[in-house]
């Protein structure tokens, strides 16, 4: 494959000038002189089911470890809770507003086609860049084993496993056969091992990457398809979660009397889209199974990282690009809402020598803050008209447990409602999550608002927004102009085709 020349690897001398008596624990003489390489890893719809994140049901050892190893951030948002806006604004540094991308098909470039992505300025700056698997949007499962909605200029070198996985769909279990089975609630216990599934390639093939490409600096993105529905995972999996520890969350009897209607996504219209109990308790043993089969694929590539030596000079960062509903607020399930469950995702961060190792952070983060993050610790150089919308997390990454009047965090998430038989026009809603307070507005507060104190109320139950009082009402206006402040700049939302919804 012909690539363009790429300038010499950057050496780590500005970063331990950057970083004296930081983060680096070891001295000058210790460091390696060559620049970090970086293992980005993303995974699809998952949700804080994991160990480190409290699950109690969870079996992801694996991930459990890496957290125990690095920084993981316990409230980190996204900006868009729906695969191709998260990924585009995460890998673009930029807030959906300023890309213009609410769907699953319209890609950023069409906004902002002289762009610099994060894996491109690795690129541009001497380092290999390849993606194994889904990094940009895919259409799941229909896209596993093409390019889907990639990014050429991202790349050096892409890689598309396609496994058993896609050739036994029609073995898959569909609880909605009127839905297809990317949108429905829908499991297989496959046979086989796990390198014959597209995730279990995923894993093999990044691995091969990492050994070929070991004596130079990397950036590689390695993208893993499930949990994503369908639910496939090997039936090893399926049996290791058992069926009686599966619960599904319980709700107020009139939790949805006071949500606004545009809360709820338009494609999962009704509680638990009618299906019996049962029914929905095997698709989260499912979607447990899957996650297992994805924590096990983690497991393989940081053994490879130890086994290459590989491990004391590669960042490590593992994100979803959302988080995910198992049927919470009475039923809701999948994604596309600014619910807590919905809107926080996992992020978690390994950095060689880092003095925050293991340590839990609790600051309220974002995804666009990822990009400075790792522009900091490889010393980038950032293009001149670079407008990145969040923040580096490096001093999080030597302290997680600074205070917040010292890290001042809030998250803004987004999503667009097309218009239907609930919503006359196309709704945008916004939502502003600050250490104690969630506060969400529909269509600027004309179609609804929200404010739920997690303080006292962290499943997010009571609206206070419906009857507020004095000073809930002074409450609501400051969350409001901390929220428009955080839009500044972004231009508003174009109207978008709703069929790509």
């Amino acid at each position: 494959m012909n690539r363009p020349a790429r300038q010499p690897p950057w050496r780590l001398m500005a970063f331990l000038l950057a970083w004296a008596g930081g983060l680096a624990t070891s001295s000058k003489a210790d460091q390696p002189e060559r620049a970090f390489n970086v293992l980005f890893v993303a995974i699809d719809d998952l949700t804080s089911t994991l160990g480190c994140y409290g699950d109690p049901v969870a079996n992801t050892p694996f991930i459990d470890a890496l957290a125990g190893r690095g920084v993981f951030f316990r409230h980190a948002y996204c900006q868009l809770p729906l695969c191709n806006p998260s990924r585009a604004s995460l890998l673009t540094g930029l807030r959906p507003d300023q890309i213009r991308v609410y769907d699953l098909d319209r890609h950023f470039r069409a906004e902002r086609p002289d762009v610099v992505t994060l894996p491109q300025l690795f690129r541009q700056s001497g380092w290999y860049t390849a993606r194994v698997g889904k990094l940009y949007h895919y259409n799941v499962p229909a896209g596993i084993g093409t390019n889907g909605l990639d990014d050429p200029p991202s790349w050096d070198e892409v890689i598309n496993p396609k496994g058993r996985d896609v050739a036994e769909e029609s073995s898959i279990f569909n609880a909605e056969p009127h839905r297809k089975i990317s949108a429905a609630l829908s499991w297989l216990a496959a046979d086989g091992t796990d390198g014959e599934q597209t995730d279990g390639l995923v894993a093999s093939e990044a691995i091969r990457l990492m050994q070929a490409h070991r004596n130079e600096p990397f950036f590689l993105g390695v993208g893993f398809f499930r949990p994503h529905t369908p639910y496939v995972a090997p039936k090893k999996y399926f049996e290791a979660q058992p069926l009686d520890e599966i619960q599904i969350p319980s709700a107020p009897a009139d939790d949805r009397d006071d949500i606004p209607p545009a809360a709820f996504a338009h494609n999962n219209p009704v509680p638990h889209y009618n299906l019996p109990t049962a029914t929905c308790r095997k698709a989260k043993q499912a979607y447990y199974a899957s996650v297992s089969f994805i924590d096990a694929q983690i497991g393989r590539l940081m053994q490879a990282l130890d086994t290459l030596d590989l491990a004391d000079r590669t960042i490590v960062v593992l994100w979803s690009d959302h988080g995910y509903h198992l049927g919470e607020h009475g039923g809701i399930w999948q994604k596309r809402t600014l619910f807590e469950e919905s809107a926080r995702a996992p992020l978690i961060m390994l950095v060689p020598g880092s003095s925050g190792c293991g340590t839990p952070c609790d600051r309220i983060v974002e995804f666009v803050d990822i990009y400075p993050t790792l522009v900091e610790l490889c010393a980038l150089p950032l293009p001149h008209d670079a407008q990145l919308a969040g923040r580096s997390l490096v001093p999080l990454l030597k302290e997680p447990s600074l205070p917040n009047n010292q890290w001042c965090g809030e998250a803004v998430s987004q999503v667009l409602r097309p218009a239907d038989e609930r919503l006359p026009s196309q709704v945008m809603g916004r939502s502003i999550r600050t250490e104690r307070w969630r506060y969400t507005e529909w269509n600027e507060g004309r179609e609804g608002r929200e404010l739920y104190d997690h303080a006292t109320d962290p499943h997010e139950f009571h609206n206070l927004a419906i009857e507020p009082t004095a000073e809930i009402e002074v409450t609501i206006n400051g969350l409001q102009k901390r929220l428009q402040t955080a839009a500044e700049g972004c231009p508003p939302a174009s109207p978008v085709n709703p069929a790509r919804l």
